[in-house]
């Protein structure tokens, strides 16, 4: 596995940028195909799933750069994951395309209270097509303003998963309790449409991945003292 739609993505990214994009931690000699630091790099274990259901991410301006994201871990585990960047006025037409599937049932990934009255709103994939999964890849504030302000989403139903527990998501502050990384917005859509053996590979991943990303920061109390290991 040495490439997925994250990583393409991010790559184009990088070659339209006219400075460095600079992260938090960018002094980190990191490896460029899981983005954590060399020591915590978990290529090896990397191991693709199959499932019914398909994920679309729409990822805003320098999400797809940010060695912090969990949206690439989608497309880790299941490699016929999409990714595009966002824009208002000049989506994609291979984005419009998908949200007029006849293949799959699209729709998007949001709390139903976000919806407008008129919008629909499912807590679980209809039965007979597949379920195209659109999420919405960014900072709580960015993903709110994709949203409003992505009217050839509009049309499609919006699908909102209560999850009823703290995040394990530390990487980033959250704003609320009640506030989850894309990939456990993942993990428990895939629960929900029965791609069990699906989830439990991503949720494999994603726990793997944030202990190793938690160990490589230099603050960090297991970074620390694998530090003091090291040097006794």
């Amino acid at each position: 596995m040495t490439e997925n739609a994250v990583l393409r993505l991010r790559a184009e990214r990088l070659a339209r940028s006219t400075r460095p994009f600079l992260a938090r931690g960018n002094r980190i000699r990191r490896c460029q195909r899981c983005l954590l630091p060399l020591r915590q790099c978990l290529c090896e274990t990397l191991k693709s799933a199959t499932a019914n259901s398909r994920f679309c991410l729409v990822m805003f301006d320098t999400e797809p750069m940010k060695p912090s994201n969990t949206g690439r871990l989608i497309a880790d585990v299941l490699p016929d994951t999409l990714a595009f960047q966002w824009s208002r006025t000049e989506p994609p037409q291979a984005l419009i395309d998908l949200c007029r599937s006849e293949t799959y049932q699209p729709m998007v990934v949001f709390p139903a209270s976000y919806a407008g009255s008129e919008r629909q709103v499912l807590s679980a994939p209809p039965s007979g097509k597949p379920p195209l999964f659109i999420m919405l890849d960014g900072t709580w504030t960015e993903a709110r303003k994709m949203f409003r302000k992505s009217p050839y989403l509009d049309a499609l139903p919006v699908i909102s998963v209560d999850l009823s527990r703290v995040s394990a998501y530390r990487l980033r502050e959250a704003h609320a309790d009640d506030q989850y990384c894309t990939a456990e917005v993942a993990i428990a859509l895939l629960d929900i449409a029965r791609d069990n053996a699906a989830a439990q590979a991503l949720g494999e991943h994603f726990t793997r991945f944030r202990e190793r990303y938690l160990a490589g920061k230099t603050r960090h109390p297991s970074a620390i003292t694998a530090n003091a290991v090291e040097n006794v």
